[in-house]
């Protein structure tokens, strides 16, 4: 039986005036062929792994870890469960997904079963990241909760980072879920768009031996009933 699906683009445009990290370079082409000399169009691009809408893989915080060619497939297709965050963290940068906020999703919604991916909806505004960074993120006991009791192969945020801006040491990342094989995408978009169960995540991300990210092209797919 054919399934009518809904494709969701989860991807920000990656150009030149893309907000990145603080100190990344921004994205750099040079057209190497061009129609009218070579009879065909080809450019050289230059970029940060963490450029724009992108994929963290493991070793980008855990020595060891698998790189990006590494992780599997079948984990980067996989069910998805959107928290709406929004309401919580609006006007407040130091913000943090707790235990309550996923118990009170569940109640809702379900329990987040094993190897499924997890995006929280922030809607933060794309200029209010920088100088300092301010945004929410994932605390660090609701992102335990998420790695150790429910078993989920990946995380997505659609902010700069997975730990909120005000986190310095970068402690979701470095002791809670990449040590643990989890993988995250961050800077995505169009969250509002997706339902909070239901649909399932694509993370199109190029298989490049030993990167510890790339930027990836991020999809939802949501059945037409829902």
């Amino acid at each position: 039986m054919a399934v009518s699906l809904k494709v969701i683009d989860l991807t920000r445009r990656l150009d030149e005036t893309t907000v990145l990290w603080p100190g990344t370079a921004p994205l750099c082409v040079e057209a190497t062929e061009s129609i009218e000399r070579d009879g065909s169009f080809t450019r050289r691009v230059t970029l940060d792994e963490h450029s724009g809408t992108h994929f963290d893989a493991p070793s980008h915080f855990a020595d060891g870890a698998p790189h990006v060619a590494d992780v599997p497939a079948d984990h980067l297709v996989r069910p998805l469960h959107v928290i709406d965050f929004s309401q919580e963290s609006s006007g407040r940068p130091d913000s943090v997904l707790g235990l309550s906020h996923i118990e009170g999703y569940e109640a809702l919604h379900g329990r987040i079963a094993p190897g499924s991916a997890v995006f929280l909806r922030t809607d933060w505004p794309d200029d209010e990241h920088l100088e300092p960074l301010l945004f929410p993120g994932f605390g660090v006991e609701a992102a335990e909760m998420l790695a150790s009791d429910r078993g989920v192969v990946g995380l997505g945020i659609d902010t700069l980072g997975i730990d909120p801006g005000v986190a310095t040491e970068f402690p979701v990342h470095r002791d809670v879920t990449l040590p643990r094989g989890i993988w995250h995408v961050e800077n995505l978009t169009n969250l509002a768009a997706v339902p909070p169960v239901g649909a399932w995540a694509v993370v199109g991300v190029p298989k490049i031996a030993d990167a510890s990210g790339f930027p990836a092209r991020v999809l939802a797919l949501v059945p037409e009933h829902l």
